[in-house]
């Protein structure tokens, strides 16, 4: 009984230990009652954006505490970034499509093929520091489509759009399921996670957009992924798990949801983690500030 009751303690102390989380920091849920939320992003001012994908709507966290509707119908947004202009960039998945959303709300469709077909179901987006963009597009069937899925893309690719086309390149088709995906802030190395192997892999970005060097990263697939200016990168699922910048795991955070959909920094300092689980929205104050 005395060995289990230090255990105890000894965990309680790992925890204001941890090399990210604040010092007696809890889990904090932010707002509830949605039916799966995803895609969260946040601007300048540390409000968060987020989607509602079965209720078709983007949400919005703002640095007051309040969350309100921003935008509905919204085609189905998913995974979200947002661009320098203040733009959100939204992967639409109801037409297969990648939309650019103004600051006032206006949707303007950036991408709805490749090679003539329908994209798979646009997943998730990471905008690099010139504004191209790699985009995630698995195949997961939705029961909203009326079309037959066999008439869309034959493998699930990794795109990159140039800053300014309209035209996208595959670059990575080899994967299962890619879906969470995040880059560094200096624009050099791409993570991308193949959920259907539950694996995490790193690329080395080329200044036309191809990826080079791929490699593990790690033995653990993601749903939304995010970064921190220390290169620790977050992946989510069944909470959130962290690795730093050479794949080592070295932190967990627990999360009272089936599932963890996306992540992202947010606040006014940009040190809080924002958390889309489920039907519900978790905020943690960090030590470390997002690197975005």
């Amino acid at each position: 009984m005395i060995a289990v009751a230090l255990s105890i303690v000894l965990a309680h102390l790992a925890r204001f230990d941890s090399p990210i989380i604040a010092p007696g920091a809890t889990l904090k849920k932010l707002g509830d009652g949605f039916s799966f939320t995803e895609g969260p992003v946040d601007d300048a001012a540390g409000n968060v954006y987020f989607t509602d994908q079965p209720n078709d709507r983007i949400l919005k966290w703002n640095v007051d505490g309040t969350v309100t509707e921003w935008m509905k119908p919204c085609g189905r947004a998913n995974g979200m970034a947002i661009d320098k202009k203040g733009n959100l960039i939204a992967c639409c998945d109801e037409n297969n499509q990648l939309w650019s959303i103004s600051p006032q709300g206006k949707a303007t469709v950036i991408v709805k093929e490749y090679r003539g077909k329908l994209l798979n179901g646009p997943n998730d987006v990471w905008i690099r520091p010139d504004g191209g963009m790699y985009i995630t597009d698995p195949l997961y069937v939705r029961p909203y489509w009326t079309r037959d899925p066999a008439t869309q893309q034959t493998a699930n690719h990794v795109f990159f759009l140039p800053k300014g086309s309209h035209n996208l390149m595959s670059v990575v088709d080899d994967l299962k399921t890619p879906n969470g995906i995040v880059g560094t802030p200096n624009g050099r190395l791409l993570y991308v996670a193949d959920l259907g192997l539950n694996e995490t892999y790193q690329y080395r970005i080329q200044s036309d957009g191809n990826l080079a060097d791929k490699q593990l990263f790690c033995k653990l697939g993601s749903d939304g992924m995010t970064i921190d200016i220390d290169g620790n990168v977050y992946l989510s699922g069944k909470g959130v798990t962290v690795f730093d910048r050479t794949g080592q795991q070295i932190e967990h955070i627990d999360v009272p949801e089936d599932w963890v959909g996306h992540v992202c920094f947010g606040g006014k300092d940009h040190r809080m983690l924002f958390i889309t689980a489920s039907k519900a929205i978790y905020g943690l104050q960090m030590k470390v500030k997002g690197a975005y």
